[in-house]
């Protein structure tokens, strides 16, 4: 198709070496930006496929090389800039400007929200102390570490040197929700099927099942939403990035990302131990009435448990834990870059609460907490339950089944937001784009007080075993 139009192009303007050179260049640009489109770099099926590892490095296979997110957006304003010249033009190219706007606000994010040094979520602007501790967890991690270097060895040299991190790098603060992001990492849609199968054992070992489904059931809507309002180029199932952050290890930190457009994993490794926050799921539609997905609905449990909670609870309580009936706007508090926000507990106590009320309370923490495996649900719902008396819920919103509302369950150890936004990609097929709905949602999952990133585990770890290098 591509062809076409330079061809009708070449017999529409003065056939001279310029114009060639110059739609030649902007050709091949645009068309690399094709292929990303298409899978960010395809898998071509009939080439083979080689394996890598450290420790074997071939000198006469050239290595193809996989463009990031920002070398996308680079090629972008690459074309903007060489089209227009081949025709004698001056106006710019829309696509480019998108690219350049998408870049700028990653950056300004970036520079933002990295701005001060990490210290956690906090209730007053200072950390509790003690409240984690590298203790045996009694449940293996061996299952992850495999997983982590089976896929790891999947990948080539070029590829491995935009995929692995040290444990202790600031990309593990780099995520953001927002399709445009700006990420690091491999995405699935320049994997080939060997290293996709590889990067999703790695989730299948780190998650539970419920967790695994969940996270691909996003995904899966992401492609929805890229056919519903046609926006392939940063939208789609396959536009989610893994990175490996220190080298996986029996005895030394180590941990993975998944990022991408409404959900953010981050899951730090020491020893038995595991920290899987800040947790991120979302998804605008929440259900696909179209498309290659349609009937898929998710996050409907996270939504009428907690209609559930409010609704069960005696009106005195209710009161207390109704911040307000009136929902106008997205109202979490801890997504992207947000990692030291000061957030007051807020609503009604566990420790005022009634029994029943008490333990769907804590049902609906581990109906999140959930989403890791087995055993370590089972070791942080023991760290959640020795401060259930602390807990606190809250709500805004109305509490019918069709209401729009945002509930938070907030303690020393645990921080969990559950919103109904406004429409965003979707706006114009809102009745009103301005009011918050039950097709967009957002849950965020944090560890306060310091260990999101299982980062006091970190800070404890170079105490007891100083790194020096």
């Amino acid at each position: 198709m591509f062809a076409v139009g330079i061809s009708v192009i070449f017999y529409s303007v003065t056939f001279d070496v310029q114009y060639v050179i110059a739609w030649a260049t902007a050709g091949m640009l645009l068309c690399r930006i094709l292929g990303i489109a298409e899978g960010i770099v395809a898998y071509d099926l009939h080439q083979p496929h080689h394996t890598h590892s450290h420790h074997h490095h071939p000198h006469n296979h050239k290595e193809p090389l996989f463009p990031t997110r920002r070398d996308f957006l680079s090629s972008l304003i690459s074309v903007a800039v060489l089209a227009p010249w081949a025709l004698g033009q001056e106006q710019k190219q829309s696509p480019a400007d998108m690219a350049e706007r998408f870049r700028q606000m990653s950056e300004d994010g970036e520079r933002e929200g990295l701005a001060a040094p990490f210290k956690g979520i906090t209730t007053s602007g200072q950390v509790m102390p003690g409240l984690f501790e590298i203790s045996p967890s009694g449940v293996a991690t061996e299952p992850v570490r495999n997983a982590a270097e089976k896929f790891i060895a999947t990948l080539s040299n070029v590829q491995l040197a935009r995929t692995m991190f040290p444990v202790d790098d600031v990309q593990w603060r780099k995520w953001m929700n927002q399709h445009f992001y700006a990420r690091a990492g491999i995405s699935f849609a320049e994997m080939t099927e060997g290293q996709r199968d590889a990067a999703f054992g790695l989730m299948h070992a780190s998650l539970s099942a419920k967790g695994f489904e969940l996270t691909r059931n996003v995904m899966r809507l992401n492609e929805t939403l890229a056919e519903m309002i046609d926006e392939h180029l940063f939208l789609g199932e396959w536009l989610y990035f893994i990175t490996i952050m220190g080298k996986p290890s029996a005895t030394e930190p180590w941990g993975w990302q998944l990022s991408g457009h409404h959900a953010i994993i981050n899951y730090f490794v020491l020893g038995d131990q595991v920290v899987m926050t800040p947790l991120f799921l979302g998804s605008e539609p929440v259900r696909a009435t179209s498309g290659i997905y349609k009937g898929l609905v998710i996050l409907q449990q996270e939504q009428n448990d907690g209609l559930e909670m409010v609704r069960g609870l005696k009106d005195a309580q209710r009161q207390k834990a109704v911040l307000n009936f009136s929902k106008t706007g997205n109202n979490n508090l801890t997504e992207a870059f947000k990692d030291n926000v000061v957030l007051d507990y807020a609503g009604l106590r566990a420790n005022d609460m009634e029994s029943t009320a008490r333990r769907r309370l804590r049902d609906l923490v581990q109906l999140y907490v959930s989403n890791m495996d087995e055993g370590h649900t089972r070791v942080k719902m023991n760290e959640v339950d020795r401060q259930l008396d602390n807990t606190w819920f809250s709500w805004i919103g109305g509490t019918q089944a069709d209401s729009a509302f945002y509930y938070r369950v907030q303690s020393p150890v645990i921080l969990i937001e559950f919103d109904h936004q406004r429409p965003a990609n979707l706006a114009r097929f809102a009745a009103d784009p301005t009011k918050p709905t039950q097709q967009h949602i957002h849950c965020v999952v944090r560890t306060p007080n310091g260990n999101d990133y299982g980062k006091d585990l970190l800070r404890q770890h170079y105490l007891a075993h100083p790194h020096t290098g």
